[in-house]
């Protein structure tokens, strides 16, 4: 009879990461989850592809690689950026998202370091389809999106090219407020914290009118953001390099905006008054 062999140690997966390892990471460290919004070919995967290419060469400016549960998952993304074609680019630098699992989203890890000051931050990234966001907004559909409100800020990813044609512009500002008012409504009432992802910075430059009518659209409907202008791959790489924008979203993202609420508020004592005895009750 054979002896069972010895098992040797399994190494981790490096695939996306579930909700249930997302929470497991959780539990061991505080983690920066991201929300990622986003229409089909908007630019959500380039984003993610362009900002591992930079880590992994050093060139993310003001961060360092520190470690990633998620390699495996990164390389596949940015496979499509690694091809090329008797030395022309692709005409799609990466896939377009498909999940597996229809339920649930799988998350990119990544954890840096902030060069400034030395501090470690674990983000967790999101890569979903552009599907899940026109069912949010044509139709509230949001279980899939849950994880969102524990997010510390939420990207959404618009394709520059759109916002420069001046036929499609209105259409995606309108989208941008109904997508904002959706959130709203799924956050419970609680602002989410915006972050406007507009792409294709080296084709088009995000002109001051546009950026005031998506600022307009978004109070209209109970919502403020943070605009930034990104190029994850670039046409014109002497003027605009590629992954320009990327390293201020990542100090956008890490950086909080807690805006916490008074934990005793202070009362003006009035004479005679029996303020110990009468220590809120009336709260």
């Amino acid at each position: 009879m054979l002896d069972e062999p010895i098992r040797g140690s399994v190494l981790p997966s490096s695939r996306t990461l579930g909700l249930s390892a997302l929470n497991a990471l959780m539990g061991n460290r505080y983690v920066n989850v991201v929300g990622i919004l986003g229409d089909p070919e908007s630019g959500k995967t380039a984003c993610l592809a362009s900002l591992y290419l930079l880590v992994s060469h050093a060139k993310l400016e003001g961060w360092s690689f520190a470690d990633s549960k998620s390699l495996s998952a990164f390389e596949e993304i940015a496979r499509g950026a690694r091809d090329w074609n008797d030395g022309t680019a692709p005409e799609q630098m990466t896939v377009h998202t498909e999940l597996a699992d229809d339920h649930g989203p799988g998350f990119l890890h990544l954890k840096l370091v902030r060069t400034s000051d030395g501090r470690r931050v674990d983000l967790a990234l999101p890569d979903v389809p552009g599907e899940w966001t026109q069912a949010l907004v044509s139709t509230g559909r949001s279980d899939r999106l849950d994880f969102m409100k524990s997010a510390e800020a939420i990207w959404v990813v618009l394709d520059g090219r759109s916002l420069a044609d001046i036929e499609k512009r209105h259409g995606v500002i309108t989208r941008v407020g109904q997508l904002a008012q959706r959130l709203n409504t799924m956050m419970g009432g609680r602002e989410p914290r915006l972050l406007v992802v507009v792409t294709h910075r080296d084709l088009h430059v995000l002109d001051d009118t546009v950026i005031n009518r998506l600022q307009s659209e978004l109070s209209r409907r109970g919502a403020s953001a943070e605009i930034i202008g990104v190029a994850p791959f670039s046409d014109h790489p002497d003027d605009i390099p590629a992954g320009f924008g990327l390293a201020d979203l990542i100090d956008r993202t890490a950086t909080a905006r807690n805006q916490r609420s008074v934990f005793w508020r202070s009362t003006d004592s009035a004479d005679g008054d029996r303020a110990y005895l009468r220590y809120r009750r009336d709260q």
